[in-house]
């Protein structure tokens, strides 16, 4: 294949799917340079949508869904059949020898949090472009991240903050900062006083550039009863959190809720409340959804788990996505007991119908984190022209 000419070396390495570019990266610095050039990444981008559009009629039918999951510190693209059910992985689209304990896609980045020493990395799998950010002075045992971008200059920015007491430090964190990629520098927001809380299993969502978070109003220790939830956004343009936006449904400390999103498009939120005579699993899906507004649908779905298997999902779990064409929810969970001994990843895949089928995704050893699934949309937009690439 050395022997081909360029053009032609490009059409055939194009034709591969993006799992296996870094494996094509790494077997000579030709095919290297050949694949981080521009005009394969639009020959590329052409051939995933034209494969994309003959998908499509299939994904329709709940058939090769792909997304993203984050299973063992490892990050892989899935393949969902939800007509013969069944979770496939496609290939690992991991950085390479980084152990990664929690992502945040956004465009086509993803902001990774890595295992043991904490530490930040941006990443483009498509591009194969890494980038490590410093800490403007450290990182937070309690410290919340988000990726996102401003919507005018496209420029991605990686958010960082802390609201929490230490007990260790006795002493209150309360900081907000901003990394530029663009300028490659953090930025100090003073002005930070939020009036709400987000529970430290709480994932953000990250959508049109923006992150939501579901938050509480603060109130005092030990009171539960009668405190406002709502969805917070933080705004990427303005840089600053806007306004609470309203929920279908009033939730308290405990409940399970999690957010995903639709399309890219929309927010879904599910809603299982703790200690319920029964364990209705419920889903909304937004109608409207910006930094200051948003309206909800009617209820999309709603499964009492209590007489298909008797399960709640962790407050900390249930990360999930739904098929709206199918009117299903794929919902992520650690598993122990029945039908497996010990914790197993495990994906049940719901209907309203009371329709209910088990994935099991394998066994679990890492005690501490919960499984991740999420939309993923290959991108060639660069971390930084400067960066060095890996």
């Amino acid at each position: 294949m050395s022997d081909l000419p360029r053009e032609m070396e490009e059409e055939v390495l194009s034709r591969l799917p993006v799992t296996s570019l870094g494996e094509v990266r790494s077997t000579c610095k030709k095919w290297n340079s050949i694949t981080k050039g521009e005009s394969f990444l639009k020959r590329h981008m052409c051939e995933a949508a034209e494969g994309a559009a003959k998908k499509k009629q299939k994904q329709r039918k709940g058939i090769g869904i792909k997304v993203v999951m984050l299973l063992e510190n490892r990050v892989s693209l899935m393949s969902v059949n939800l007509l013969y059910p069944s979770i496939e992985p496609i290939g690992n689209i991991g950085a390479e020898g980084v152990g990664i304990s929690e992502i945040f896609h956004c465009d086509g980045l993803f902001l990774c949090v890595t295992t043991g020493e904490k530490k930040l990395l941006v990443w483009n799998p498509y591009l194969g472009q890494r980038r490590w950010i410093e800490p403007r002075s450290c990182y937070h045992i309690f410290d919340r991240y988000a990726l996102g971008y401003e919507k005018k200059k496209k420029k991605h920015k990686v958010l960082r903050f802390v609201n929490n007491y230490d007990p260790r430090a006795k002493h209150r964190f309360c900081e907000l900062e901003i990394y530029s990629l663009d300028s490659n520098s953090w930025k100090v927001v003073d002005d930070f006083t939020p009036d709400w809380r987000i529970e430290l299993y709480q994932r953000g969502l990250s959508l049109k550039g923006n992150t939501y978070w579901y938050a509480h109003e603060k109130s005092s220790p030990g009171r539960t009863i009668g405190v406002a939830d709502f969805l917070i956004c933080f705004d990427f343009e303005t840089e600053r959190f806007g306004p609470r936006l309203p929920l279908p449904f009033h939730g308290f400390v405990g409940d399970t809720v999690t957010l995903s999103s639709v399309r890219e498009e929309q927010v879904a939120v599910l809603f299982q409340r703790f200690g319920a005579p029964a364990l209705t699993v419920k889903i909304w899906i937004s109608t409207k959804i910006e930094p200051n507004a948003v309206s909800w649908g009617s209820l999309f779905l709603a499964v009492d788990m209590r007489p298909l298997i008797d399960v709640r999902f962790y407050r900390h779990a249930g990360s999930f996505f739904v098929d709206e064409e199918e009117k299903v929810a794929v919902v992520l969970q650690k598993d122990k007991g029945k039908p497996y001994p010990n914790k197993h990843i495990t994906a049940y895949i719901i209907a309203s119908n009371g329709y209910l089928k088990l994935v099991d995704l394998g066994q679990s050893r890492d005690f501490r984190r919960c499984p991740l699934v999420c939309s993923y949309v290959p991108s060639s937009v660069p971390i930084d022209s400067n960066l060095l690439h890996h």
